[in-house]
């Protein structure tokens, strides 16, 4: 145990632990498949606290064993109010298998790396066996793998699209997004007696009721009914068009209430909150967190994830990028709630204090680097919008886009005692850094902030997601030209000659994502070679519930044009687009120069391979002062 703190500092995992903290009822017990971890980048642990500080005796039982007698669902016994139920800060799916559909070796939130601590599908497992030992519970579902199965969707290692996770599971509601105030509210109300199968109208929850019954009333929600499961099932088309609806409703401030008929029942999903103001946001960062794993881990390994983000500090919730591959507005929505600068900072000093700390902040961050306090110039026209992303195909001319009160952030940090340096581990949207539109005081605290970033808070290697090298596929992520790219790395270089610097910029890349053909590949290999980038950060695309690059996936359509959209499907499709990342390798090469010279691509066989098959190269080395041409299909 560390010698500061007692075991009732955490929250109870076993019956001994339970009577440490002086009670002898609980109020909620939690279920999750992380390891416990006491500190705000975890779901359950956030969860936990706010129950508690709302009064509650509070529980968890973190990785369940759900292979055994099941004694470690029966060992706290039965909750006065409800089970809570989670996955944990992941896709049981994701969490388990690569996009090849490979079991993986390790498991980055259990201690030791090891796998096999949680079930696929760990919500279902969990509440299967919670509705048949306690049937008379309620069991509410909430994290990652429930927010983003809320409606039909499709689910890549089934192949086929699955029901709403409450229609597949049974358990009695769901808390989407970032939950902290609907759960305050449904607890208030438990708390005056009034039962769950009433509390139909708490926003950002869903319910399930028989598909005859009329909507609960709420007069100030507008209603959506969407195609049906069954629906879905029979007509793809149907399935993209429902996906129009509920990205556009995810991403407006005042959504609407939509619903979903799937056997004979129906879901309803109250519409999310608005964005939390600054003092709520604040207030979850700012309960009293051990910021450790329990106690019960010790000598059983690092526990990954926890040592990844440690000394990190997350500054902001949503995200406006709107990314085709990306799930973080269908969870937390596009508009940016930001902490405070007090309860930044706080967080900063508790980690400079923390035993065992070397000096170093690994991350001051968000969902992406650089959106801390962004929102839009006039309100009343973010009211109305539901677009998906504020600065895709351009960025917005209502958004402000001020870089100056993120930058004095990282200055303030750097003067806390105890604090070496910070880094910047998230990525950063470099389109809104190099808008030609935005205001000239916008433009200086963009330059501001990219010399700040790049001189002081880079840790040798600069993570930026181009994601793609073609516009066209581009375009389908919803992502800038990568011409803004190049621009980009001319001015990280530049700034690394006259600071007297030696870094580097680290891209990331995906294949195989819709509208990525194998020649587009095959450019992006020789453009990237031009670069002088042996390319490190790379993926293959990953189908995951709830984005539009899934959609796109499952149904070959752009759900907002019904239009064809090229997907690589087949094992052999994903597996040849992937082969492209690793050019350089010996073991790639003879493969990729037969399949290079069968489809006549001679522009990409001279940059890739002109050693063998021509007397001199014809792309000259790579010096980002001089403009460089680009691969483009004619």
């Amino acid at each position: 145990m560390h010698t500061n703190f007692n075991i009732s500092d955490w929250l109870p995992t076993t019956p001994k632990e339970v009577k440490a903290h002086g009670w002898d009822e609980l109020d909620v017990i939690l279920f999750s498949g992380d390891a416990y971890i006491d500190h705000p980048s975890f779901g359950a642990a956030v969860t936990g606290r706010v129950l508690i500080d709302l009064g509650l005796r509070v529980a968890i039982v973190p990785q369940p064993n759900w292979r055994d007698d099941l004694r470690d669902f029966k060992k706290l016994g039965s909750p006065r109010l409800f089970f809570g139920v989670t996955a944990g800060n992941m896709d049981s799916m994701v969490n388990h298998y690569t996009a090849g559909r490979r079991l993986r070796s390790n498991d980055a939130y259990t201690p030791g790396g090891k796998s096999g601590f949680r079930p696929d599908y760990a919500t279902v497992v969990y509440t299967d066996i919670l509705k048949k030992l306690f049937p008379d519970v309620p069991v509410i579902l909430g994290g990652i793998e429930a927010s983003l199965r809320r409606f039909t969707h499709f689910d890549y290692w089934k192949n086929q699209l699955q029901p709403n996770i409450l229609s597949w599971t049974k358990a009695d509601m769901l808390f989407y997004g970032m939950a902290e105030k609907p759960l305050t509210e449904l607890v208030k109300l438990l708390q005056k007696g009034v039962p769950l199968e009433r509390l139909d109208t708490i926003p950002q929850t869903a319910i399930l009721q028989d598909k005859n019954l009329s909507l609960p009333k709420n007069k100030k929600w507008k209603d959506i009914e969407l195609f049906s499961h069954e629906e879905c099932v029979m007509d793809k088309s149907k399935f993209a068009r429902n996906f129009k609806h509920i990205e556009q409703e995810s991403n407006r401030m005042h959504p609407a209430r939509l619903h979903q008929v799937c056997g004979n029942r129906r879901i309803i999903v109250n519409p999310a909150l608005p964005p939390l103001k600054e003092k709520e946001v604040d207030y979850s960062y700012d309960l009293p967190y051990t910021r450790l794993p329990h106690p019960r881990y010790h000598n059983k390994g690092a526990i990954p994830a926890y040592d990844m983000i440690k000394n990190s500090v997350n500054l902001h919730r949503g995200c406006f990028g709107g990314c085709s591959f990306c799930t973080i507005s269908a969870h937390q929505g596009k508009f940016i709630s930001s902490r405070s600068e007090k309860s930044i900072l706080k967080e900063v000093t508790q980690i400079a204090q923390s035993e065992g700390f070397k000096g170093y902040v690994s991350d001051l961050g968000g969902p992406s680097a650089n959106m801390y306090k962004m929102q839009g110039r006039d309100l009343t026209i973010c009211e109305q919008c539901k677009r998906p992303s504020c600065i895709f195909p351009a960025v917005c001319s209502n958004l402000e886009t001020s870089h100056a009160a993120l930058t004095e952030i990282y200055r303030k940090a750097d003067q806390i005692p105890g604090i070496k340096k910070t880094f910047i581990g998230s990525g950063v949207r470099y389109d809104m850094l190099l808008n030609n539109k935005a205001s000239e005081h916008e433009k200086s605290s963009h330059k501001a902030y990219i010399k700040e970033l790049i001189t002081k808070h880079v840790s040798g290697r600069l993570k930026v997601a181009p994601e793609h090298t073609s516009d066209k596929v581009l375009r389908t992520m919803r992502k800038p030209s990568f011409g803004l790219f190049k621009k980009f790395t001319q001015i990280f270089d530049k700034i690394n000659r006259d600071s007297g610097l030696n870094q580097q910029i680290i891209p990331y890349f995906i294949s195989s994502h819709p509208a990525c053909e194998e020649r587009d590949m095959a450019l992006l290999a020789a453009e990237t070679k031009t670069l002088n980038f042996n390319l490190e950060q790379v993926q293959d695309f990953t189908p995951t519930p709830m984005t539009l690059a899934t959609v796109m996936y499952y149904t070959r359509l752009n759900p907002y044009s019904l239009e064809d959209v090229y997907v690589a499907r087949s094992k052999n499709e994903k597996a040849g687009q992937r082969q492209y990342f690793f050019w350089y390798k010996p073991d790639m090469r003879k493969d990729l120069e037969r399949k290079i010279k069968k489809a006549g691509w001679l522009d990409v066989l001279k940059v890739l391979f002109p050693d063998k098959h021509f007397t001199s190269n014809p792309i000259k080395k790579h010096n980002h002062n001089k403009k460089k041409g680009s691969f483009r299909k004619k």
